[in-house]
């Protein structure tokens, strides 16, 4: 079992960048398939990114060109670097690991307003 807190939301304005970062406790987080998700109000929960253990990654196509997702092993720690925000991209933003089931984080608000 893997213990996720995700942290780094918050309100920027539209065009502007802002870095989540996902901890994990509790289990080898070398092993685990680790994405992040977001649910806008009145929206289905989407997948915006994945990264597998050995560090491939796959995007979301709204994501593509402007979210990088990142993994350290060391720090047991997963990144999803955001930039060029728009408006659209304001979503509670939840972190994900995934091994023979998957686990959850809390959440992370972010906001992309003017």
């Amino acid at each position: 079992q893997v213990q996720l807190v995700e942290s780094g939301g918050g309100l920027v304005q539209p065009g502007g960048s802002l870095r989540l970062s996902c901890a994990a406790s509790g289990s080898d987080f070398r092993l685990y398939v680790m994405a992040w998700y977001r649910q806008a109000p009145g929206k289905q929960r989407e997948l915006v990114a994945v990264i597998t253990k050995i560090g491939i990654t796959n995007y979301a196509d709204y994501a593509k060109g402007r979210f990088t997702i990142s993994r350290d092993n060391a720090k047991n720690t997963v990144y999803l670097q955001m930039n060029s925000l728009k408006p659209e991209d304001t979503a509670v933003y939840y972190c994900s690991a995934r091994l023979a089931t998957s686990f959850w984080g809390q959440g992370t608000q972010v906001t992309v307003s003017s």
